[in-house]
C-alpha cells in the first residue's frame, strides 16, 4: 500500500566537481558548472509545490559551491530539511558560515587509519575530518560520521566506533557500498560481512537501515516486482539545471527545467519514465542506497517494516541531542 504518492526528496547536485578522487566514484571525472542561485530559488518554489520535504545538497563536493550557505539558508526559509555530505577538506574554512543551516551533516570517513582513508579518497583528508569534528562540536553542531562499508574495511567498524564516534558522541552511519554503471566497487558484500553489519546496526549510536541488508539478501531490486521508487520519491537536479530520470546513476534521460519544474514533472513524457521506475533492465539487482532509502519509506511492505526501527532509532538519537543543546 502506497502511503505517499508525491516526491519527498530532492538530490540537488550543486556541482559534479570534487577535490577528491575516490576510487569508488566517477562523479569527479565529469566536467561541470555550478548551479545558480536564481535557478535554485525558482526550483525551490516548485519543489515545495510538488511536496518535497528534504533537499540533499550533493555533488561532487558540495562545499566547492561558494554560495552553499546562501542556498541552504534559502532552503531553510522554505521549511525544507537539509542534508550535506562532505569529505571535510573545506569544512574548517566554511564551518561558521554553514552553522545552523544543515539538519543532517555527514562527514565521510572510511577507515580509522589515516593512510588507508587517504588512499581510498585519492587525497589527504583524514586530518581534515578529525579537525572538522572538533570544529563542528565547538560551534554546537553534531555531524554524523558516514562510513562506506567495503569487504576490505568491514573489520574497521569497531575502531571507528570506539576511537572516533563514541568518544565524540556522534552517530556512525554504515553505508554499504554498491556498484553502478561501469563503476565496480566490490559492492557484493559477503554473507559474513552482512551479518557483521546487522550486528553493528544494533549498537549504541550506530545507524544502519536493515532493509538494505534484506534487499541484498533477496538479490536486490527485481524488475518483475520492483521495490525501487526512485523516480516517484526523488527528484534529481543536475548542475546544468536539468531533471535527470529515472535516477542519477542510470540517468537515461534528462530534461531542461527552464523555470517550469512543476509542470515538467507532471508532464506526460516525464510521467511515462516515472512509471518505469525499477522496471528497466538496468534496474535488475540494484541496491543503490540513496534511492532505496526513500523507497522503503513510502510504501508498506516487508522493507518498510525492516527500515522502520532503524529510522526511529536515528530520529530519537538526533532529537535527544537537540534537546541537550
Amino acid at each position: 500500500m502506497r502511503l505517499i504518492k508525491h516526491p519527498v526528496l530532492c538530490n540537488y547536485y550543486v556541482t559534479y566537481r570534487c577535490n577528491a578522487t575516490c576510487n569508488f566514484c566517477d562523479i569527479w571525472e565529469k566536467p561541470s558548472p555550478y548551479i545558480t542561485f536564481q535557478n535554485f530559488r525558482e526550483n525551490l518554489h516548485d519543489l515545495k509545490k510538488l511536496g518535497v520535504k528534504v533537499i540533499d545538497f550533493t555533488g561532487g563536493e558540495p562545499l566547492l559551491h561558494r554560495e552553499l550557505d546562501v542556498l541552504l539558508e534559502e532552503a531553510k526559509k522554505a521549511s525544507m530539511i537539509t542534508t550535506v555530505t562532505t569529505n571535510c577538506l573545506l569544512y574548517p574554512k566554511y564551518a561558521e558560515r554553514l552553522k545552523g543551516k544543515i539538519d543532517m551533516l555527514h562527514f565521510s570517513l572510511d577507515s580509522p587509519d589515516e593512510e588507508e582513508h587517504n588512499v581510498s579518497r585519492g587525497v589527504k583528508c583524514f586530518d581534515k575530518v578529525m579537525e572538522s569534528i572538533t570544529i563542528a562540536k565547538a560551534i554546537g553542531e553534531r555531524p554524523d560520521v558516514l562510513f562506506t562499508v567495503f569487504e576490505q574495511n568491514v573489520d574497521k567498524i569497531e575502531r571507528i566506533w570506539r576511537e572516533i564516534t563514541q568518544p565524540n558522541d556522534l552517530v556512525l552511519i554504515l553505508n554499504p557500498v554498491f556498484d553502478y554503471n561501469s563503476v565496480q566497487t566490490g559492492g557484493s558484500l559477503s554473507e559474513q560481512s552482512l551479518k557483521q553489519l546487522q550486528w553493528w546496526g544494533k549498537q549504541k549510536n550506530v545507524y544502519l537501515n536493515e532493509a538494505f541488508i534484506s534487499l541484498r539478501k533477496n538479490g536486490g531490486n527485481h524488475v518483475d516486482n520492483p521495490v525501487c521508487k526512485a523516480a516517484s520519491t526523488t527528484l534529481v537536479i543536475s548542475p546544468e539545471n536539468k531533471l535527470v530520470l529515472p535516477c542519477y546513476h542510470l540517468g537515461t534521460k534528462d530534461f531542461a527545467i527552464n523555470n517550469n519544474l512543476y509542470e515538467l514533472y507532471q508532464s506526460a513524457e516525464v510521467q511515462e519514465i516515472v512509471a518505469l521506475e525499477g522496471r528497466l533492465k538496468e534496474c535488475e539487482g540494484c541496491v543503490i542506497n540513496c534511492y532505496m532509502q526513500p523507497s522503503f519509506a513510502v510504501e508498506i511492505n516487508k522493507y518498510f517494516w525492516k527500515a522502520l526501527p532503524s529510522t526511529l532509532k536515528y530520529n530519537y538519537i538526533k532529537s535527544t541531542w537537540k534537546k541537550l543543546i
